[in-house]
């Protein structure tokens, strides 16, 4: 009987192998230049993209419309030559090939399976402190502060002009043995770092607007009241925290043109168009900034954007969708540089990480500065400015995060790009499935 991921291993290399063939059994080596028009298309498309952010007026619309046109043509033509069929069952073939190489060398377990414990016991005291404002009233309509009481919490509503972090520490100093946030990422960053100081166990319910953290610790983002069910039946993970500065995020520290978006009054209503409408005169005007940065032993300069995150995020990023991390406790921190200098190397950004004007780095320790004895930083969605340079740096394991036992949308690690070589090894029995 074949092991499952040696299975899946074969299940790879026989679909890629049969992705290279469909095309050549339908056009013979005229495939290769149907494969060249497929790229063109795809290039076309890039630019249009491109110039649709980066740009405003004809040139945005031009874009717009090459976006459409450059895929839909090289169809059409692919369509009038009869390659339709084999070029659609050939990039069908090609994604279960990759999905098949990256499971199969996918340990399998979620960030939860590496590190949870199961709970003990609930806690005697919860807290927990509420933005009845965040989310568009979320607080109200999932009726948390009734649910919350009856679980057993202290529940503190945040009004305006309250000190969080004061409040959190007056909680722990009365008694609390849990502390919790129904409300935005910024709200629980900042009552995070005072569960991690006084190492008492935090639960986070996803009561804001986009809740990314929320997500990437699995929990269901629709239902609210359920992250209260880590009170009484969860399990505890170990997770990091991102520093940048004396300033906690549990999300990502943004720089550059990010952190300009994020001063806009509309950006909290309207984070996606309030991007796109900003972005193409921050990464092309006169007054973009620049910025350097070294991650560890490298150093990056001449960058309109820098995005640290607490842990990396599994796929490229832009700022209005900033992806999702597989893990929470790896103990590093995930690093994006945007570095454009002309039209070319943006049109190669939009096409993916590979290009000269994203580059993806992993670090302990980011030091972020420019030309200024002050920085504008978007923490977890927040403004503040901090004293240049900035130094980020991870805190490893050092939140106790609870959550429910059952997260339907708990994270799967992932084996990242797909490792070809090994997936062979492994499907011809060469390669220890545990390598």
């Amino acid at each position: 009987m074949l092991d499952g991921s040696t299975g899946r291993a074969r299940i790879a290399v026989l679909a890629l192998l049969a992705s290279v063939l469909v095309p050549l059994v339908a056009a013979g080596l005229r495939s290769v230049l149907w494969a060249l028009a497929g790229i063109a298309g795809l290039a076309l498309a890039a630019v249009g993209v491109w110039w649709t952010l980066a740009h405003t007026g004809a040139l945005r619309a031009l874009g717009a419309a090459l976006s459409v046109i450059g895929p839909v043509a090289v169809l059409a033509l692919y369509a009038t030559f009869g390659m339709l069929g084999p070029a659609l069952l050939s990039l069908a073939l090609w994604v279960l090939a990759v999905t098949a190489a990256r499971t199969a060398l996918s340990p399998g377990h979620t960030t939860s399976e590496q590190s949870e414990q199961a709970v003990a016991e609930a806690p005697h005291h919860p807290w927990i402190l509420m933005n009845p404002r965040s989310g568009g009233g979320k607080v109200d309509r999932f009726h948390l502060v009734e649910k919350a009481r009856a679980a057993g919490c202290r529940v503190i509503l945040l009004e305006g002009g309250q000190d969080v972090v004061e409040l959190a520490r007056q909680a722990v100093t009365e008694g609390a043995d849990l502390l919790a946030v129904a409300g935005g990422d910024g709200t629980q960053a900042l009552v995070a770092e005072v569960a991690a100081r006084h190492d008492v166990p935090f639960v986070v319910v996803p009561a804001g607007t986009r809740n990314h953290f929320a997500l990437d610790l699995g929990l269901d983002r629709d239902d609210p009241a359920a992250a209260l069910e880590a009170l009484t039946h969860g399990v505890e993970l170990r997770i990091d925290l991102g520093y940048a500065a004396d300033r906690v995020f549990v999300n990502n520290a943004s720089f550059g043109t990010y952190a300009s978006v994020v001063t806009d009054p509309a950006y909290r209503d309207a984070k996606a168009r309030t991007t796109l409408r900003t972005l193409p005169g921050l990464l092309t005007g006169e007054d973009a900034p620049r910025l350097r940065a070294r991650a560890d032993g490298t150093y990056v300069d001449g960058l309109q954007a820098l995005l640290v995150s607490n842990n990396p995020y599994g796929r490229a990023v832009d700022a209005a969708h900033p992806g999702r991390r597989e893990r929470l406790d790896s103990g590093l921190l995930g690093v994006v540089c945007v570095r454009v200098g002309n039209t070319a190397q943006a049109a190669r950004l939009v096409r993916g990480r590979r290009s000269g004007g994203l580059i993806r780095l992993s670090a302990g320790e980011v030091v972020v500065e420019a030309d200024t004895d002050i920085l504008p930083v978007g923490i977890d969605g927040e403004h503040v400015v901090l004293p240049s340079p900035v130094v980020c740096r991870s805190a490893p394991g050092a939140l106790r995060v609870r959550v429910p036992r059952r997260r339907p949308h708990a994270p799967r690690v992932s084996g990242g790009a797909a490792d070809w070589p090994r997936v062979a090894r492994l499907a011809l029995g060469r390669l220890p499935v545990s390598e």
